[in-house]
Parts: structure tokens; sequence; C-alpha cells
């Protein structure tokens, strides 16, 4: 009988960073990277082989979609890493492949299984589920646990914008997807991640800047600024530092009750392909 078995594992040039390649039962393969943090370890896993989504700027989406994860398959991703590495998970990310509240059933199946004393026994608000904009889902985990913290991939500031990035932007605009993770917030008084893509010349302005800080006005959140990964795709380009440094100072000076924090991300395990947006399961 065939297993679940990691089949490859790459270590970044800096050892902080690892990115394992899972074999499934029917050959599908998925991958899973482990970072090392000041709280331990934090792994990012995958909830479906490949992704419907389909984001402009995103690699994984690119191989298009085979099927969901099932809750095993996701809990595997951690105890056999686990067990590989003789660490302890402390944080829990899933923004590996997929599009977890795609898999909604399955991943809430995984989650109640994660916080588990008997399970994986890791702390609900160590956990985060991240989203490129699936509204209905958000009230309903909302509902089903306001612990676990969410991560939302804005990316930009217009719906004429988000549009050509993010195909969802057509079901659910910029306005239907600020007022449900308003709700989040007002429910469990938890801050949200909303990542933002910093694009060259396309969403990167003074002007993206000050209605960034608009749109996010009254909502408890922190800004995390990606540079665009530079993997192979010649329309999207990286922020300018000068860019990205005056993008950060723009929300600062906004000081909106000092509740959005802009950073500015490396690109963590950019060599192994490991960053966002670049992982994508392998032919082997």
């Amino acid at each position: 009988m065939e297993e679940n078995i990691i089949i490859k594992r790459l270590v970044s040039s800096d050892g902080e960073t690892k990115k394992f390649l899972f074999k499934l039962v029917d050959g599908q393969t998925v991958e899973s990277v482990l970072m090392k943090c000041k709280h331990g370890h934090t792994i990012c896993v995958s909830t479906q082989v490949g992704c419907k989504m389909n984001c402009a700027f995103c690699v994984t989406g690119k191989g298009g979609f085979s099927r969901n994860l099932t809750p095993d398959e996701i809990s595997l991703q951690i105890e056999e890493i686990q067990k590989r590495e003789n660490i302890k998970i402390t944080c829990v990310v899933l923004m590996g492949m997929g599009e977890p509240f795609d898999n909604y059933e399955n991943v809430l199946k995984f989650l109640e299984h994660a916080i588990d004393p008997k399970g994986l026994n890791i702390e609900p608000e160590r956990i985060t589920i991240s989203t490129c904009g699936l509204v209905d889902k958000i009230y309903k985990l909302t509902e089903f646990n306001p612990q676990f913290k969410l991560a939302v991939s804005l990316h930009a500031t217009t719906d004429e914008v988000r549009n050509k990035l993010m195909k969802i932007n057509k079901k659910w605009n910029i306005s239907e997807l600020l007022k449900a993770c308003k709700y989040y917030t007002d429910q469990t008084d938890k801050s949200i991640l909303f990542e933002y893509i910093m694009i060259n010349n396309l969403n990167d302005s003074n002007e993206d800047a000050n209605r960034l800080a608009a749109l996010l006005d009254g909502i408890i959140c922190r800004v995390d600024l990606i540079p665009a990964n530079d993997s192979g795709q010649e329309k999207f380009k990286p922020s300018t530092p000068e860019q990205l440094n005056r993008f950060v100072s723009i929300l600062d000076e906004k000081g909106i009750n000092a509740s959005i924090r802009a950073s500015i991300r490396g690109t963590v395990g950019e060599d192994i392909k490991a960053a966002c947006g670049q992982l994508r399961a392998e032919k082997i």
C-alpha cells in the first residue's frame, strides 16, 4: 500500500527556511514550507493540489487545479515535518498551494484536529487562514471560531486594478471584501493581516498608499507589503526600494490608531522558490 511521503527537501542558503515536496497516495504532489521564527517554528501548508483562483501574479495557479486535499493530507504535512526535523510546530499558516476557503469543509475538519489537545495541539490564535477574498467564508469562519487569525490578499486599491490581478474581485469587490473584514474585526477584536504585493508602476503609487490608508480606516489590521517575486513573469516587476519606503512612510504618516503597521517583508526562502506565490508542485 502506497503512503504519503516526502520526496524532496530543499534548504535556503541561510538555513532558516526549508521546503518539502510531498508525494500523495495518488501520485499528486504538494509543497510545504518550514520557517524558523522568534516564536519557534512556523509551517506554511497547502490545502489543495493547485488552485482555481488563478491570480495573475501567482505561480501556483498557473499549473491549474487538480483536487482538494483531505483533512488528513493537510495534517500530515505538519506531522511528517515535525517527525523528520525533530521539532514542534508552534505556528501554522494556511498560505501554501490552494485557496483554503475553496476547500472549506475539509479545512474546518483539519482546524478541529489541529487545535485538539489529542490532535496536533496547536493554539488556535497561532493558526492563520489566508484568503484571496471569498467573502461568504470570512463570515462563516468568524462564526465557527473567532480565535483563528485571518490574512487577506488585497493587492490593489481600486476594483479596476484588482480585477486584473485577481479574478475573485469580479465576484466580491473591494467594498464587499472590506465589509466582511470589518465584521471579522468587530466580532473578534483581532487584527487582520492585509497582504499587498508591490508591483512596479501598477499599484505602488503615492495615490495607492493614500487610498489604502483610507480603505482600511476603522479596521483593526496591519499591512504586509510584499515585493513582487521575480519568477520570470515579465509584466510584473517588484517596486523599487525607494517606492517601497515611500509607500510605508505614507501609511505610517496616516497613523490610523497605529493599527496599520506597514512592514516590508523580505522574500523569505526565495532561493528555493518558497516565497509567496512561488509554491507549485514539481514534476519528479
